[in-house]
């Protein structure tokens, strides 16, 4: 397996938080890097933190830079943040480098469809368990792995067979979104033509898809940086930092995007993944013992 090298300067990347984060569900951590199949390429990257470069096998250095947000100047994105907010300052120290991958919108919106009420453990072994049975296995060095099944091939599989996946459910969700678009019927190429209010309408179009999932499509498959997903741990952090007075039990959805879009600003989706992050990990400094 030969190892290219890709030195990134003075570009921040914090490689494990960026793909252990629960944007992403398929990396697998060795001792010595990550391996994934990133669309239908088996991909291994690593982190030498002491020269500040990655080495990677198994695609080109534009996919990579791409997949891992490299291509975005990370110093402008923060910027744009609220300068005085203590919590989101908080939450990026916890992890300076993490970065917003750009996922293919299938595969991202197949893996949020299967997400509903779970937890990233059990996202990450549906997304595994998907990959192995209904995808085509592909290779870099000794390590195999699995691209993600496509809408023709879930489709034919057909919802029961999902549903002996663990997806509950979410297979039927999955299925008639597999349908739908195998089909030609839904089109994803066409989200790219529009806004985001339209773009968020269209997406709900599909079964089981609702604001939170069409946001986190927008945001991790389409690079809508201003797409703000409300999740339960985001909700809980909004309610429980940045309610209005009077606002901090009962605080409606709508009138909570519409702050974080305002408030966070044109790369809204950055700052609430670093919330998001540090929200699942300090929860009981956050919220004390519920």
């Amino acid at each position: 397996m030969k190892l290219h090298r890709l030195d990134l300067g003075e570009r921040q990347i914090d490689l494990a938080a960026t793909l252990h984060c629960g944007q992403v569900f398929q990396w697998t951590a060795l001792e010595d890097g990550h391996v994934a199949a990133l669309g239908d390429q088996a991909v291994r990257v690593a982190h030498d933190k002491n020269e500040n470069a990655l080495s990677y096998a198994g695609c080109d250095e534009a996919t990579l830079e791409r997949y891992l947000g490299l291509d975005l100047d990370l110093e402008e994105i923060i910027a744009t943040f609220p300068s005085k907010d203590t919590h989101l300052a908080t939450a990026m120290n916890y992890t300076p480098g993490l970065r917003l991958c750009r996922q293919p919108a299938w595969e991202c919106l197949a893996s949020f469809i299967t997400s509903s009420l779970k937890q990233v453990p059990h996202i990450r072994k549906i997304s595994l368990t998907l990959r192995e049975r209904f995808g085509k296995s592909c290779q870099v060095g000794e390590h195999t792995v699995w691209a993600y099944p496509t809408p023709a091939e879930l489709s034919a599989a057909g919802e029961e067979a999902l549903r002996e996946c663990g997806l509950g459910y979410r297979a039927k969700s999955l299925a008639l979104a597999a349908d739908r678009i195998a089909s030609g019927e839904f089109s994803l190429s066409e989200i790219d033509d529009l806004e985001g209010g339209q773009a968020r309408d269209r997406l709900c179009e599909l079964h089981g898809v609702g604001e939170k999932i069409a946001d986190c499509v927008l945001l991790f498959g389409y690079g809508r940086l201003a797409a703000f997903p409300i999740d339960v741990w985001v909700e809980r952090v909004l309610k429980h930092l940045y309610a209005p007075r009077g606002k901090k039990r009962k605080w409606p959805r709508p009138e909570m995007q519409a702050y974080a879009a305002k408030y966070f600003g044109p790369h809204a989706g950055y700052a609430q993944q670093y919330l998001f992050h540090y929200a699942r990990n300090h929860d009981k400094v956050l919220f004390g013992d519920r």
